[in-house]
């Protein structure tokens, strides 16, 4: 294959790339760089192309090798080692404090939304949260099992609603 079909073939099938690369990296500069970096190497290599094989298979190879050397370098580069003397753990989490602060104000805002929830709600969910099952909050409150329920829900739902912002918390 010459050099002029080499890149006539390369540049046909490096549109196919691009999804790979997203996939790989979940960013959009990333995945071009990625793309970059494999076409240039399919370009400097091309002499450890066999004709016949499969073009698109190879490039694929080389990118997710490349994507595999690119992320093991980055967490070796992240990675600190300690060399003094006294070996000190740095971030080492049996050595680390947790001081709950921030469970504690989850909390007070979870107390909170549920002090704030309508009587008739409030009982039910708070009797299904101590464990009691519905049939049981139905006869304790003298109401039907299907009002037990819906009751539950609403009070979830309002909660939900109240507690928007530990969504996407942990």
């Amino acid at each position: 294959m010459t050099s002029v079909e080499f890149n006539s073939a390369i540049s046909k099938t490096s549109k196919s790339l691009k999804p790979f690369a997203m996939r790989l990296t979940k960013d959009h500069e990333d995945a071009n760089d990625l793309l970059q970096d494999t076409l240039m190497k399919a370009f400097l290599n091309r002499d450890k192309y066999s004709d016949g094989t499969n073009l698109k298979a190879w490039l694929y190879t080389i990118m997710k090798n490349t994507f595999i050397t690119n992320y093991q370098r980055m967490v070796r580069k992240n990675t600190f080692i300690d060399t003094t003397d006294n070996l000190h753990y740095i971030n080492n989490m049996e050595s680390s404090i947790d001081n709950n602060a921030y469970s504690e104000f989850a909390m007070e805002d979870i107390n909170n939304a549920v002090e704030t929830l309508d009587e008739a709600y409030k009982m039910p969910f708070l009797m299904h949260f101590k464990g009691f099952k519905y049939h049981e909050i139905a006869q304790k409150l003298s109401i039907p099992i299907g009002t037990v329920k819906n009751r539950i829900h609403i009070a979830r739902k309002e909660l939900k609603d109240k507690l928007y912002m530990y969504a996407y918390s942990y």
